[in-house]
């Protein structure tokens, strides 16, 4: 049984050297929202909240934990992670209507979900990916992200020392020279190397094609988010005849059902929900596995901090397939500092924890400098 006694939550903001570009903003420092549960036998797990916009998203999510989400978290029981899960997304969906908030509260609980799975799997002894599925590998591909595609030539050899073999370029700037940049880091790429491309929903039907043409000859492994979320699925199928490119997306997709008609329509090849974005562990497994009845690939999106770095780990070792997790490769202090000074990453592959559940223990000390908001919720 779950029944929460204790829900802790920080914001924190790491200032940045460098800003991470999209083709819609440009984020000036890392935030991230960490939260902590624990039930009244003193078991806990930890878990993350997706924050990265507005700028003032952390504080804004803490807050909506703290106010209107926590009382009814500590007065849900549950018989597993998944019940408690579609407990607290029943209870709040009106709330989040409502507001016009339908992503923050979805957000936040998500967050509890991935807390109450990783403890969960704590007491069971077992690292989050063998509660899942008992055979879980120990490692999962991966690839670099968050590589904007001017900066190319400078993210991409630090990716490449820490590991990589596998790259994710923005895109969505300016077609002519996105192109030209794409054929020329594609002429550069080892044997073993391949790049994808990310637009961030950046274009039209008319500008995805004229993309599309300009690269036919550049064997991507995925195109992602060419067009925006809200785009007629019609617009987006028509991109997928037009190309041999497979496309991909998810991270902007909102609840089971909508994921649903995504699988079911055939345009997207790779499905990549964000675990501390929608769903949690519990609806991106529902989802992943979904995807992979339905003949596509399950991709987690991430670009977040430590915690949710893992719990993306561990749900797709454990979900199986041919995924690969997406790493960011710009500096984040908010990510690395939970595993050591550099992530698990050799030979393209990430290396999960042996430990328990997440195998996350606490906020490693020196990420304190970097909280801005903190609060604690108990019955």
């Amino acid at each position: 049984m779950i029944n929460i006694a204790r829900i802790q939550a920080w914001a924190f903001r790491s200032p940045t050297p460098k800003p991470v570009a999209t083709s819609f903003g440009v984020m000036h420092d890392r935030p991230a929202v960490l939260v902590r549960v624990e039930d009244h036998d003193g078991a806990f797990g930890w878990g993350e909240i997706w924050t990265n916009w507005p700028a003032a998203g952390a504080e804004h999510r803490v807050r909506l934990l703290e106010m209107d989400v926590a009382h009814l978290a500590l007065s849900t029981q549950a018989t597993s992670p998944t019940d408690f899960f579609h407990k607290l997304d029943s209870q709040t969906r009106i709330r989040a209507v409502q507001c016009g908030e339908v992503g923050p509260f979805a957000q936040v609980v998500a967050g509890l979900d991935i807390a109450l799975w990783d403890m969960v799997a704590r007491r069971a002894d077992l690292p989050l990916r063998r509660l899942i599925r008992a055979d879980a590998p120990d490692r999962v591909p991966a690839y670099a992200s968050g590589i904007q595609i001017a900066a190319a030539s400078d993210l991409m050899p630090r990716a490449r020392a820490d590991g990589h073999q596998r790259f994710k370029l923005k895109v969505g700037f300016d077609m002519e020279a996105d192109i030209a940049a794409v054929h020329h880091i594609q002429a550069g790429l080892a044997e073993y190397e391949l790049i994808a491309c990310d637009a961030n929903q950046a274009w039209s039907l008319e500008q995805a094609r004229e993309f599309v043409t300009g690269v036919a000859d550049v064997p991507l492994h995925w195109l992602e988010e060419p067009l925006p979320v809200f785009t007629d699925i019609s617009q987006w199928q028509a991109l997928a005849e037009h190309t041999a490119i497979p496309l991909a997306g998810g991270e902007n997709i909102i609840g089971e059902a909508d994921f649903d008609l995504a699988i079911n329509a055939g345009h997207l090849s790779v499905i990549q929900p964000d675990v501390a974005k929608w769903g949690g562990i519990t609806g991106c497994l529902a989802v992943a596995r979904n995807a992979h009845v339905n003949g596509r690939r399950y991709f987690p999106h991430f670009l977040g901090a430590g915690i949710g770095m893992s719990a993306s780990a561990e749900l797709l070792a454990g979900v199986g397939g041919d995924g690969l997790l997406e790493v960011d490769v710009n500096d984040n202090p908010l990510r690395t500092c939970f595993f050591g000074d550099k992530e698990p990453v050799s030979d393209g592959m990430w290396e999960c924890s042996a430990t328990a559940g997440l195998g996350i223990d606490g906020i490693p000390e020196n990420l304190k400098q970097f909280e801005t908001l903190y609060t604690e919720i108990s019955n």
